[in-house]
């Protein structure tokens, strides 16, 4: 019981910590827009209209923040095995391309075989790219922050400067399109759908400006299933024990090296699977461009839910909600960079409650060995 009520206490605190970091970093924001003498009432309800004002717009919120979901998780599960992954935009980079290379390449598969193929190998993909610098952390004792920015440089190399150019068919600076039958189920298109026409609620997606597809709901999959796996299953425990204590872990039979290797291969399927959606339901190809940062802001988005599988849902909705709403805003008279501005105090103070929290927590089990 007391056990519970102290993994009870810890959720609240963390949620807690993330909420007053939101508050802090809107509160600092109001100064910044007074900057740009634009009004933060007006500044703030275009924000929040833009992100949630009708129905359209709560969609494409979902929809920005689909890859920042997926890219949140692949930090946050090998965040809870002690490990940092900075390479979840090589990994979705690599995941987007060989989803867009298989989405194109096979002609004469039927949907229900070619589609989930193109997915597999965006997964596979980011897992075997996140899986290199695993390797390497664990037999070579090589720095996974270096790897994985170096890794990150490389992908966006292989994939954009010369996968593009390599595999182009027009001045377009992408790869071929894929054809229909790797194409992700847009909710725009689902009322066309002879399997999803059948549901009664299909008409209220019948918009052209809904941009939403079905990687989110493969996204909200993705967490729950790696929820399961690190609080549920003995596996999840291995993680979890080495990111509070290798030597532990190793001592009471744990291979810290195996879980490493494991904890980046899951982290870059993820981030792959963010990839392939981007390519397989947003762009229909692989285009120059997708190297926009989804994999440093599913950085934020980690912190922000707290290493949690659920709290990357709500980090990834919030930092889509700001996307989406950011454009309203300039709508408003705001400068765009105003946004980033309040992404970047989210982050700050996110971070500077945990330092915070961490030190409070070592002062007490200090004064509790004196």
């Amino acid at each position: 019981m007391n056990s519970k009520m102290e993994n009870f206490k810890s959720l609240l605190t963390d949620v807690g910590i993330s909420v007053l970091s939101i508050t802090v970093a809107l509160l600092f924001g109001v100064f910044f827009i007074l900057l740009t003498e634009e009004s933060p009432a007006t500044a703030y309800e275009a924000l929040y209209f833009g992100a949630f004002g009708n129905f359209r717009n709560i969609l494409n919120t979902l929809w920005r923040s689909t890859p920042l979901i997926l890219t949140g998780l692949a930090f946050a599960l090998p965040y809870r095995a002690g490990l940092i992954n900075i390479g979840a935009e090589g990994q979705f980079l690599m995941g987007g391309f060989a989803a867009g290379v298989a989405g194109y390449y096979f002609t004469s598969l039927p949907a229900i075989i070619h589609l989930p193929l193109a997915i597999l190998a965006g997964v596979v993909a980011g897992a075997l790219w996140a899986g290199l610098a695993g390797w390497l952390k664990a037999k070579m004792e090589v720095n996974e922050v270096i790897s994985t920015i170096m890794l990150n440089h490389i992908a966006v190399a292989l994939t954009i400067n010369y996968g593009i150019n390599k595999l182009r068919t027009s001045t377009r600076m992408a790869t071929p399109q894929i054809m229909e039958s790797a194409k992700l189920t847009r909710f725009k298109e689902m009322a066309d759908s002879a399997f999803w026409s059948k549901l009664p609620f299909v008409e209220v997606f019948a918009d052209p400006g809904i941009r939403l597809h079905m990687n989110f709901v493969l996204a909200l999959i993705a967490a729950v299933i790696l929820w399961y796996l690190l609080f549920k299953t003995s596996l999840g425990y291995e993680f979890r024990a080495v990111g509070l204590n290798p030597d532990g872990a190793e001592y009471g039979g744990i291979n810290a090296n195996k879980t490493i290797i494991w904890t980046m291969l899951i982290g870059g399927a993820v981030a792959g699977l963010g990839g392939a959606g981007e390519t397989l339901g947003t762009h229909l190809s692989f285009m120059a461009g997708m190297d926009a940062g989804f994999g440093f802001t599913g950085i934020a988005v980690g912190l922000i839910g707290q290493s949690h599988p659920i709290g990357a849902i709500f980090g990834g909705l919030l930092f889509g909600a700001l996307n989406q709403g950011g454009l309203e805003m300039q709508f408003a008279g705001v400068p765009s960079e105003i946004v980033n501005i309040i992404q970047a105090l989210v982050i700050f103070f996110v971070a500077s409650l945990q330092i915070i929290k961490i030190f409070m927590k070592n002062r007490r089990e200090k004064e509790g060995v004196e």
